[in-house]
């Protein structure tokens, strides 16, 4: 992807002013989104959270303004491919601490390490909690809480490239570092109007799932709070058990959004201007929606057999596990944990999946494993003939080698990266179901886990080390691993 980029500024070093001048602008465009939960305060009648998010608002507020006045007047360039990686990555770890300061100071979260916990898990769209209570909460936070969800999901760099003109052509390198990996298809020339126009989908479709939801009968601050964790496929609800208070009505329409927002935006984008011919031939969508079909199938199958479920509400149980756990949304109409061995480890086994490229859910990405299939089939081929020349193809196109590669790359360091993550949890005393769960839920960026960390659970016994652990590894899942571990390269950091 990084070869398709043209780079004027160069590669040789990195430009801390811009770069703080940049998370300046972030954290006062942040700021600006903690206002709205000020007005649920006043009309839920809560002043006392009044001042903890006007404290919020102006420490965000002024942070970014000194990061920006002092580095005002900094030459602009053009971004490069380290300073895009680099400002990404900060900007995610800032973001995070400064959405903890309205949990943490107004005590509805005394713990800081728990407040930066749900912070990042709302940012990242995992939707792991450690609220043991969440009704007791007060709405205005809850607010915040589905706001972060809904801001993390679209991304806070996409949204900055689509509305900052600070950014100039440089807004190219923080699309690409957000999502590193694939080719990111443009709608537009320019990158801007393709932030622009992903983000005004994304606007529409929430709109469009809260009209739905009311329609259902759920109040507007509820069909807010769910169609902010839907779109976001992020999986924070106003309600201790999640979905499953509501009726099938909503939770079908839940179940669709799920699926909309898993699918790529850019097919979004052509099914809005009548291209319908580009859904039909996409490769990806099909096999999401084959996987999605087929475990649906399955597991309905399962639940009908082991339990006393009538038809309709097994299949309604089965699909929306299969597609809250596959898009990596992590909403819950029932404890999946309770259901038969099989069926539960079907469910972990969904874990490894994740929506679509270019969507808002998290995990490995259909488009991925697909590919890693396709070219394991060659692989056999290519034993039985070994003098012929075999490309790889998706679509009647053929895949460049580098692609492949790259996916390869990223499925061997995803396994590794979530081996290493068992192996600490387990270190913090968690049994081995309840650590390989936390590390596949915190990576794959899904929330509920297996173990002691199922629908039924929360994150708030394990110690703070392992909190840490996790939130680090929900980035890494957020980032698509290569963006932050190269930070740690120490040929990043050679002139």
């Amino acid at each position: 992807m990084t070869d398709q980029v043209n780079i004027i500024y160069s590669q040789r070093q990195l430009n801390a002013g811009q770069a703080a001048k940049f998370l300046g602008v972030l954290l006062m465009l942040l700021s600006a989104f903690m206002l709205p939960s000020v007005g649920w305060s006043l009309y839920y009648n809560e002043k006392f959270t009044i001042v903890p998010l006007g404290l919020s608002i102006l420490l965000t507020l002024s942070a970014g303004a000194i990061l920006y006045v002092f580095n005002k007047k900094q030459e602009q360039k053009n971004i490069s491919i380290k300073e895009g990686y680099l400002i990404v990555s900060l900007s995610w770890i800032m973001i995070s601490f400064a959405g903890a300061l309205p949990f943490y100071l107004s005590n509805a979260i005394p713990s800081f390490t728990d407040a930066f916990f749900e912070s990042i898990s709302g940012f990242t769209t995992t939707g792991a909690s450690i609220l043991q209570d969440i009704e007791a909460v007060p709405k205005s936070l809850l607010f915040w809480r589905s706001m972060t969800h809904w801001i993390g999901g679209m991304g806070i760099i996409v949204l900055s490239v689509a509305i900052l003109p600070i950014l100039g052509i440089g807004g190219m390198q923080l699309f690409a570092a957000e999502a590193p990996g694939t080719t990111p298809v443009k709608l537009h020339p320019h990158i801007r109007s393709t932030a622009k126009r992903l983000w005004v989908i994304y606007v529409f479709l929430t709109m469009v799932q809260t009209l739905l939801l009311m329609l259902g009968g759920m109040d507007l601050f509820n069909s807010l709070n769910h169609s902010f964790s839907t779109m976001a496929t992020g999986g924070f609800s106003t309600q201790n058990n999640s979905i499953a208070g509501y009726s099938p009505y909503i939770q079908y329409i839940v179940t669709l959004f799920m699926i909309l927002a898993g699918t790529s935006f850019v097919l979004h984008y052509f099914l809005l201007k009548g291209n319908f011919k580009k859904l039909g031939t996409n490769s990806e969508l099909k096999f999401y929606l084959l996987v999605l079909t087929v475990f649906t199938a399955v597991i309905t199958t399962g639940v009908i057999i082991t339990t006393n479920l009538k038809l309709e509400e097994a299949f309604r149980q089965s699909l929306f596990q299969a597609v809250s756990i596959a898009t990596t949304t992590g909403f819950a109409t029932t404890d999946y944990l309770e259901w038969n061995g099989f069926l539960w480890f079907l469910i972990f086994m969904l874990m490894f999946t994740g929506g679509c490229m270019g969507s808002t859910g998290g995990g490995l990405k259909m488009i991925r494993i697909l590919v890693l299939i396709k070219n394991t089939r060659l692989e056999l081929k290519r034993l039985l003939h070994p003098m012929a020349i075999i490309p790889l193809k998706l679509e009647k196109r053929n895949i460049p080698e580098g692609i492949a590669s790259n996916f390869l790359a990223f499925f061997f360091l995803y396994i590794i990266v979530f081996f290493a993550g068992a192996a600490v949890m387990s270190m913090f005393g968690l049994d081995f179901k309840s650590s390989i769960g936390a590390s596949i839920a915190s990576l794959g960026n899904i929330g509920p886990a297996i173990g002691q960390l199922g629908p039924a659970d929360n994150y708030s016994f394990l110690p703070a080390g392992a909190k840490w652990v996790l939130s680090f590894l929900m980035l890494l899942g957020r980032l698509e691993l290569f963006t932050v571990l190269l930070l740690f390269s120490p040929s990043f950091w050679k002139k």
